[in-house]
Parts: structure tokens; sequence; C-alpha cells
């Protein structure tokens, strides 16, 4: 990896020609404008690559140069200085922060101190109704299209299926009433339906837009009274009166009388922690409560499940639950569990693989216990009800497409071979590779259309469909979803599709998954493309990973491999090396810092001075990446330095001032770049990367969801790109570091990569460790399951 700086006439990264520079050329010839090869010792001040750490501090590279061999099975654990370190999981603030990035979990009680997001909530448009209402409002009504549609299927749910004991008759129960069948467990006197015939996407004909009615974001609005109820009970109990909207939003109507007989509801609240919920709690409840009372157990068994979404698990062990319990003092972390269950507060699974054992209902003895684990055994799994029903809804979806059969239109399509052949296959189709291996599922939609099918090309944000072009017609998944853009939905609310091509499918979570692939009609073929090698999603689930392991549909690997020095670098890293690449013109620079502070100075000049002048690179096409929010080098230290030497101001609405760079979560998990045009008593307004019409964000909502977007985390970074990309690893970043999160977070940059780097070993270590931490999810078990069931 060559360390040299971006200026001219040998000079380096420091525009000040201090010994802060980073010399290029070879050791006998400093300054002769070339790479630096590595081979030999630097002059003082100089950088030298070092491929697997980085320079010493006399410039010198460790061990005498690049090697390639030094590495460790496993990365330092622990987060940066201020615990927010993007470990690679999914915790998101409402910035769309990844694991470990969000500032003490998504909407922190900011009357408390925490910084956190409130998570997701938009302002709307200038024309009343913002594309985040849009979305939600037409989720909602997607979700009770979907209900309906399930009315079809032949087949009632079957009690016990997956789940177990009370939770698994209740679920059956449930669905059947919801779609419109009798349920057996209660009625098996009662005819099921004839299945009706398959349906497959309607011939072509011009599509019709489903109407979008607004709708608040996130939990409905209450009423002005059963605010002023809830902000008096919150009072009682000492806890901000702020927090009054959001509380009778989350509990509904009658939120005051049950906050009352139940304190710990509060725990429901996103950004609430534990100790805030036990403090009203007593105030309330007095010596009625303590920590083994039901009402407090139940919202921590719950609690510790949305805590393990925000990393990216869709369930937990029951060991792992009841650990959290016990550090939360409840006295018995077994009972509580058993309790939770009993009452339905969680549900409970097991692993597929488990043979006879797993179809054995929990509790049979009647006191609703979770199980346990025993020799030979698979582990017991705790789950929210929204993400099982989200993960058991995505996999019937993904295997009905899968099962789908080959078909003729197909033989005659122009595109990728390979593709063509799998997508004629097959109704399912997965497609791996970088970011030049995008252009091949393009392709096959251009030869879709060509055929006079309809095709679209969907991708994760803006800055994915700005870097296909026009020609691409691509849209994003959100405005797909919504209906604010695409094809448009048939009769039966589907999507008016022969073709899906889903760019960047990594970064679906197993929520939007769920939607997207119920949106698919019979006889559509889904393509998912993606980069294995990314973070995940930062909302909860592995989705594209499962359907790797799963192996249930065809996987076609791209050969088409990413150019230049960059494209090198991070094809090494995809493998667990980190090896020196050479760069002529100075594409892969590294800049070694000896502490944090050094490291925000060397950004702010790279940003600011060295690239644009050496480079060409405007400022506003270079992108600053870094670990973490908080610590003292993460985006809210490196936001500040940037701001005040790029667009210095008083921050006269919420620390923003026109012209500040920000990044906008309209909703969790999505982050939108944007500049600050105005402020006034409405909000503040946005010019927004994709949005032909000014965004205004509400005053109550602009310190929730818009950060200054100079910086931003891996995370938030993930399916965008720009012209340059700085990564900052300052030395307390090292715990924070995973092979996918420097994968992900080196392959940003388009032309130039610089690294910013403090954290000694450490990225070696983190390259050559796992690929990224493990989330528990149930999708894979659950695609397995399907051919299994068939064969008994």
């Amino acid at each position: 990896m060559p360390e040299t700086g971006p200026g001219t006439d040998g000079e380096g990264l420091a525009p000040d020609g201090s010994a802060d520079r980073a010399r290029t050329g070879s050791a006998d010839a400093p300054g002769a404008g070339g790479p630096a090869t590595g081979t030999g010792p630097a002059a003082a001040g100089e950088a030298v690559a070092t491929g697997t750490g980085p320079a010493t501090a006399d410039g010198a590279a460790p061990d005498g140069g690049v090697t390639g061999e030094t590495s460790s099975p496993d990365a330092a654990p622990g987060g940066t200085g201020a615990g927010e370190a993007d470990a690679g999981g999914a915790r998101t603030d409402a910035d769309g922060g990844g694991p470990g990035e969000a500032d003490g979990g998504r909407g922190a009680v900011r009357e408390e101190g925490g910084e956190g997001s409130a998570g997701g909530e938009a302002g709307g448009g200038a024309a009343g109704v913002s594309e985040a209402e849009a979305e939600l409002a037409a989720q909602r009504e997607l979700r009770e299209r979907i209900e309906r549609r399930k009315a079809e299927r032949a087949e009632p749910i079957a009690a016990g299926t997956k789940l177990s004991g009370r939770a698994a008759d209740l679920l059956a129960a449930v669905r059947a009433v919801e779609s419109g069948r009798t349920p057996d467990v209660a009625f098996e006197d009662s005819p099921a339906p004839a299945a009706p015939p398959r349906r497959v996407a309607p011939p072509p004909a011009p599509p019709t837009r489903t109407p979008v009615a607004p709708a608040p974001p996130g939990p409905r609005a209450a009423a002005p009274e059963t605010v002023a109820a809830v902000r008096t009970v919150l009072g009682r109990g000492g806890a901000p009166e702020a927090l009054a909207v959001r509380v009778a939003g989350t509990l509904g109507d009658t939120a005051a009388e049950r906050l009352r007989e139940d304190p710990w509801l509060l725990l429901s609240v996103p950004g609430v922690r534990p100790e805030q919920a036990d403090a009203f709690a007593r105030a309330l409840l007095g010596a009625d409560c303590g920590p083994g009372d039901a009402r407090r157990t139940d919202a921590l068994v719950g609690w510790l499940l949305e805590q393990a979404a925000l990393r990216g698990h869709t369930a937990l062990d029951a060991p792992a639950v009841r650990a959290g319990l016990a550090e939360r003092a409840v006295p018995d972390p077994a009972e509580a569990v058993r309790h939770a269950v009993a009452e339905g507060a969680v549900l409970v699974f097991h692993d597929e693989d488990d043979g006879d054992d797993a179809d054995e209902e929990p509790g049979e003895d009647g006191d609703g216990a979770a199980p346990e684990a025993e020799g030979g055994t698979s582990p017991v799994l705790l789950g929210l009800d929204r993400y099982a029903l989200a993960e058991e809804s995505l996999a019937d979806g993904l295997t009905r497409l899968a099962r789908s059969g080959p078909e003729p239109r197909w033989a005659e399509a122009a595109g990728p071979p390979e593709l063509v052949r799998a997508v004629a296959a097959q109704g399912l189709v997965v497609h791996t590779g970088g970011e030049a291996a995008r252009a091949e599922p393009v392709a096959l939609a251009g030869a879709a259309r060509a055929l006079g099918l309809r095709a679209a090309v969907a991708v994760h944000s803006e800055n994915g469909r700005r870097r296909l072009g026009p020609e691409a017609d691509a849209v994003t998944v959100a405005a797909l979803l919504s209906g604010a853009a695409g094809p448009g939905r048939d009769e039966d609310g589907m999507l008016a599709l022969d073709l899906l091509v889903v760019l960047d499918a990594p970064q679906l979570d197993v929520e939007a998954a769920a939607m997207l692939v119920e949106s698919v009609p019979d006889g559509c073929r889904l393509v998912l493309s993606g980069d294995p090698y990314v973070l995940p999603s930062a909302g909860a689930g592995r989705v594209f990973g499962d359907l790797l392991a799963a192996r249930v549909c065809p996987q076609v690997a791209s050969r088409v491999p990413d150019a230049g020095p960059i494209g090198e670098l991070v094809s090494g890293i995809g493998a667990g090396e980190l090896s020196q690449v050479d760069a002529p013109g100075r594409e892969v620079v590294i800049v070694p810092v000896r502490d944090a502070g050094e490291a925000v100075h060397r950004t702010v000049q790279l940003v600011a001075d060295s690239v644009p002048r050496a480079l060409g690179v405007p400022v506003e096409q270079t992108q600053v990446i870094t670990v973490g929010h908080g610590g003292s080098a993460g985006t809210r230290a490196l936001n500040a330095a940037l701001k005040q030497r790029l667009n210095p101001g008083p921050g006269r609405f919420g620390g923003f001032d026109p012209g500040d760079r920000v990044a906008y979560a309209r909703t969790p998990g999505r982050t939108v770049q944007g500049r600050v045009v105005s402020a006034d008593a409405e909000g503040l307004h946005l010019d927004c990367e994709g949005q032909p019409e000014r965004v205004v964000v509400p005053r109550d909502r602009v310190e929730s969801a818009v950060r200054h977007g100079w910086a931003l985390t891996a995370h938030q970074a993930a399916g965008m790109r720009w012209p340059a990309a700085v990564v900052v690893l300052p030395g307390d970043a090292a715990g924070g570091l995973s092979r996918a999160w420097v994968y992900t977070a080196f392959g940003r940059g388009e032309r130039h990569l610089s690294v910013v780097h403090g954290v000694d070993q450490a990225l070696a270590r983190a390259v050559a460790g796992p690929a990224a931490p493990e989330r528990v999810t149930r999708l894979r078990a659950l695609l397995e399951a399907v051919p299994a069931a068939e064969e008994e």
C-alpha cells in the first residue's frame, strides 16, 4: 500500500511543508514524485506504506517493510473511547449509524443528557407530505394488501409450526383469522377454503400508481388530551414531560392509565433506559415495586430483545437473555423468562435441525416455561413477534419465488449469459460482486426491456442511483415501496413487473426485505445483487448472507474485478489480506498519526486543502468516514472541526447554519446527504440529494434526525461512494474494527483513498480476523427447513 501524499512537486499531504508531509519517491530520492516502495527507511517525517500496520514514529516501516503476514485470529474487543465503535452489527441511530455507532441507544432521552436519536421521524416537504410520510403510509397500506393476499393461500398454518406452546397456538389462530380462514385449533369441523389458482403478473399495460395518503411517520399522533394526561403522569414520576408526545404515540389513547398501572411500559419508548424506567416506577409505586416485579421483568425481556435488534439480531438465545436480566438485578432470571413467554411478551423458537426435539412444545407441563438446551439439543431462541413474522413472511416469499419454473421468454435475452440462464431457469437469483459487477444486473434489466418485459432496478440510496446514471432508470428501494417512483402496482397491489433487480442487497434489513418480496408477483423474476463482504444492513437481520448460506436458489458470482489500486487493495481485504499496492497516481495514501488530536488535524488538512489542491477533487466530493459517532475522533469531533474550517458560524438553528453539509435520517437506517438552505419557524430547510423539492425538518425533529455530514460512520456510508474518501482510524477505534468494516470504509473512494492511520497493528489484525461479528437470525434455518419439510 503506497504511502504518498497527493501534493505535487514532491510535496506531501501537509500544505505547510513541515515534517508532517508524506513524501514520495524511493529512499534515495525523496520527493521525486513517484510512489514510495516501502523497501527502505523514510526520511524524518516521511510516511512509509506498511501494508500490515502503520509506520513507526520515525517513519520507518515496522519489521523492515510490508510482509503481508502479520495477523491475529481475533480483533481487539471493545469499542472506541466512548463505547461507540462501529463493530459491524446493526445498532441503528436515527441517522442510520451502525452497531456501536449510536449515542447510547436510539433516541436517547435528551432531557437526561443523552444524544441519541429518536429514530426516523422525518419532516415533510414543501408540498406538505414528505417522502418519508408517503413511504410509511404506503407501507401500512401494503401490509394490508399482503394480509388480503395471504387469504388466497391453500393451507392454514398449523399450530406449533416453528413456534411452541401457547405462543404457537395464538400465532396460528391470529394468522388464520387475519387471512380470512377458520382457525383449525378451535374450529376443526370448519372446512378450509379452496385455494385459488396461482396468479401471474398481468400482461404489459399502463400501470396504475397506488394513491398514498398523508400520514405521520412513526407512532400515530395522539390527541391533545391524551398527551396532557401523559404529561401529568410523567411529572408525578419525575420523568421529562417532553416525552409525553412519544409516550402517547407509542402507548395509544389509554397511555396515561396504562403508565400508572405499569410504569415500566416507559421502556417501550425508544431511547429510555432501564435505570430511568426504574426511577420512574419507584416514584409512582414507592414500596410496591421491586427488582423482581413481573411488570419490570417482562419489560426488561422485551427491552433486551430490542437492544439486540439494534445490533442486528432478530432473536437471542435464552441464556443470553437470562444473563442480561441478571445484570439488571432480576432475582430469578429463569422465572422471568418463563413469565414473559407465558404472557406472550416474547416468542420461543427451536433450531430446525434439532430433529424430533425441535417439535416439542415449551411449557408442556403447563407453566409456559422456555425449555433449556440440554446436551445434544439446539439452543432455544427468544424473539419479538415483529421480527419473527417478518422472517417467516420473507422465507415464505423467497421460497415461492425460488419455486418458479423456467420462463421461455428469457431464451432470447441478450444480457450477461450466466445471469440470463439463471433467470430463465428460476424466479429467484443471487448475484455477487463488487462495484464494477453492478453493471451486469443493470445490463440484464436492459435486455429484459428490449424483449418488451417490464423491468426495474432498485438501489439502497440516492447516491447509488446517481452513480448508475439516468440510462439505468433506477429508483431507491424506499421510493419503490412507497409508490413515489417505479412501475406502480397492479390491481392486486403487486409491483407491475416481470423483473426486479435489487442492487446493494446486503443493506436490506429483514422487515424491508419482507415487504419487498411480498410485493413481487408470481411469475416475476427477482435478482438480489450485492457485495457479500460489505457491512450488513443497519437494521435487524442478515438477509443477503442468510440467503447465500441457505443455497436455495442459483448464485452467480461476477468475474469482473474492481479496477485500479483501490480495487486491488479492497479485493485483498475481502480475502483477509492487507497488502501493498502500487499507486502511481496517488490513489491510495497512508497518513500515520500519533493521537486523536493529530488525526483530526490531518483530516481537516486533507479535506480542505491537500486533496482539492493536488488531486482536483472538490471539498463537497470528499467524504470522511470514521468508526463511531463518539470518541475524540468520532463524527461529532470531526464534523465540529470541519465546520469550523469549511463553514464557520454560530449554529443559529440547533447548531446548524446555511451551507452546512448534513446527514438526514428520514427513517432509521436510511441516511440522505444534503445541505442546509435556511431555517424558520417551520423548521430546517434542506436541499437533499435526489429530492427535487426542499425538505423541511420540523424544529422538534432537528436534533434527532439531522447531523452534520462531512464525516459519517461506515454504516451510514454503506451503499454510497464519492470521488475521494478519507478514512480516519484513531487509536481508540481499534476495538471497533472488523474486516467488513475496513472493506466497506476503504471501498467508498472512487478515485482516491486517504487513510489517517493511528491504530498500529490493529488494522492488520482486523483484516486477518473474522469477516464480521455474527448475527443471530432465523432466516437461514427457515429457508433450509422447507425442502426437509417437503420430504417428510
